[in-house]
């Protein structure tokens, strides 16, 4: 089919495209500059170029998001624009990627993206929202950014369950090419850790003369973390590469 992906510069991106592609789509990436082999320019936040990046796509997988910018005018109106500016006619599906939790965990990215998830099954469009866990190394950058010289503080009792980039594009491929399903969808990583746990052995990698002391912290965010409300359910799909082996530079067999 023919494919584009928005935000495919990014970290997904940048794997995605070359999964789409190996499945036999043709695809095309959307960013502000479109930039990149097959780059076309569209702009989310301003909705400049997107019904000519949109145009003639049968398959649409949204990627693009602005966690550390203005989410709700990008994540949101964005994907408001972006539904506007599809071709209803040639469209046969989109998905969108969401991250597991957002409709359980009170933080603002999050509340966005779940908003985001809702202006999609209101469209009308034949959409499937697949929510992911969070990154191996999105779980490296937060807590290389936590360390405080010889003293790693982390959340006391957060859990998560992160995923290997490379399977997550592949699950992403696999519900792209399938039947929309007009609901959620979920892939997390194989196995459920404490903060603690991924911060002793991210230290053990990296940086082995820091000290993890973990920390009691109060609220409704850290609650959430706590219940395991990023937590993937019990019919998730689960990727198979874990943190230690990420951590290794380890890669599964085929």
């Amino acid at each position: 089919m023919q494919v584009l992906v928005t935000g495919g510069s990014g970290q997904l991106g940048r794997a995605l495209v070359p999964a789409l592609q190996a499945a036999g789509h043709q695809v095309r990436q959307m960013s502000r500059r479109g930039t990149g082999p097959g780059g076309v320019r569209g702009d989310l936040a301003t909705g400049r170029d997107l019904a000519a990046a949109v145009g003639g796509s049968e398959l649409v997988v949204h990627a693009a998001s602005d966690p550390r910018g203005d989410p709700w005018q990008v994540d949101v109106a964005g994907t408001r624009r972006l539904v506007q500016a599809v071709d209803r006619d040639r469209l046969q599906h989109l998905v969108y990627v969401s991250i597991v939790g957002v409709d359980r965990v009170p933080f603002g990215y999050y509340r966005a993206k779940f908003a985001a998830e809702q202006v999609l099954l209101a469209s009308g469009l034949p959409v499937t929202l697949a929510r992911i866990t969070q990154f191996h190394p999105f779980i490296d950058e937060m807590l290389a950014t936590a360390r405080r010289g010889p003293v790693l503080p982390v959340p006391m009792g957060w859990q998560a369950a992160p995923v290997d980039v490379a399977e997550a594009a592949g699950f992403l491929t696999e519900v792209a090419g399938g039947p929309p399903v007009g609901d959620v969808v979920e892939f997390g990583g194989p196995e459920a850790l404490s903060a603690a746990d991924l911060a002793r052995a991210w230290a053990a990698a990296r940086e082995p003369n820091v000290h993890v002391v973990s920390t009691p912290l109060p609220g409704k965010l850290s609650a959430a973390f706590r219940e395991g409300s990023v937590l993937p359910s019990a019919r998730a799909a689960r990727g198979r590469r874990t943190y230690a082996e990420h951590l290794r530079g380890q890669h599964l067999s085929a």
